[in-house]
């Protein structure tokens, strides 16, 4: 259904730099932060040429009627809750059949853009590069604290130091149009957690830069993802899954062999550890999907990046 204005924007923008998109995903329990967030994307002095909402198998509220949005805003609502990944990809289906979006920017609905400038900043990237794949933003709480997991580096990072890296963060972030037209889209298949890994590998396999920009803030309120009650279970079954899916076959021993490691010094609940192995034989038993190992210069870039693809 369409419930915006009349897409002016994409006329308007498209002779100056890539088309930018805006998808966001909800399961329609944080209607105030979606308002909020919305709000920002209005304020940008960049408008995106579309809007895609996503109700995750739920009702989309009314707040597209009520906020004046830039562009063409589009309401889905899925009968089923897809998972993170797979509401992303309900969105980036629609896109394509528009036909008119060159890069789309994804943010968690309780999300905030702080700066007026993020989709503008966003565009003069890709304009720049032809080879670059996705941007990831800085997440940060109110207090402009950014968590040390949300950080894409191995060990203590200053995350205000940006530049290429292997991975992004899903809370805030860009894809290239193109660059998914050779990837492949969000592995469903994860419903929640290791789907940005999984995209990053192909995405570097593929040859296309992933940048680190954190000038680019998505204020975020800091959370745990210890807090979704399938977390340990499906945490482990997709690390199998991503391992399979992506790895050549001698580092698949050595990735797996170091998180069980990591997963006994880290986890101090005997439940949560039940919960781990249990998604870990899960995704040992079953398929997590296609299997296409990276090449190992990919292995080689990831390396000289800073993180080899098995820690």
């Amino acid at each position: 259904m369409i419930v915006g204005r009349d897409g002016v924007g994409v006329v308007e923008h498209a002779e100056q730099g890539p088309r930018i998109a805006v998808a966001v995903v909800t399961m329609g329990n944080r209607p105030a932060e979606v308002d909020a967030l919305l709000a920002s994307v209005a304020k940008q002095d960049l408008p995106p040429a579309r809007i895609v909402i996503v109700g995750n198998g739920c009702p989309l509220p009314e707040f597209a009627r009520r906020l004046d949005l830039p562009g063409e805003v589009t309401g889905i609502e899925v009968d089923e809750n897809l998972g993170c990944p797979g509401g992303r990809n309900v969105a980036l289906a629609k896109l394509r059949e528009f036909g008119d979006v060159d890069v789309v920017v994804e943010l968690d609905d309780d999300g905030l853009l702080v700066d007026a400038d993020v989709l503008r900043r966003v565009r003069d990237l890709y304009a720049a590069d032809p080879r670059l794949g996705i941007v990831g933003f800085r997440i940060a709480d109110e207090n402009g604290e950014t968590q040390r997991r949300h950080v894409p580096r191995v060990g203590k990072s200053d995350p205000l130091r940006g530049g290429p890296v292997t991975g992004f963060l899903g809370g805030g972030h860009a894809l290239s149009m193109a660059m998914l037209a050779r990837t492949g889209d969000w592995p469903a298949e994860f419903f929640f957690a290791h789907e940005e890994t999984d995209l990053a590998w192909r995405a570097t396999d593929a040859g296309w830069t992933i940048l680190y920009a954190p000038e680019l803030l998505l204020q975020h309120p800091k959370t745990s993802p210890a807090r979704h009650a399938i977390y340990h279970r499906v945490t482990a079954r997709n690390r199998v899954w991503l391992a399979r899916r992506r790895l050549p076959l001698p580092l698949i021993p050595v990735h797996l062999g170091i998180w069980i490691a990591v997963t006994l010094v880290r986890t101090r609940s005997a439940g949560g550890l039940r919960a781990w192995f249990g998604g870990f034989m899960e995704g040992v038993r079953t398929s997590g999907g296609e299997r296409r190992p990276m090449r190992w210069r990919t292995v080689w870039r990831l390396t000289r990046l800073g993180r080899p693809p098995v820690i």
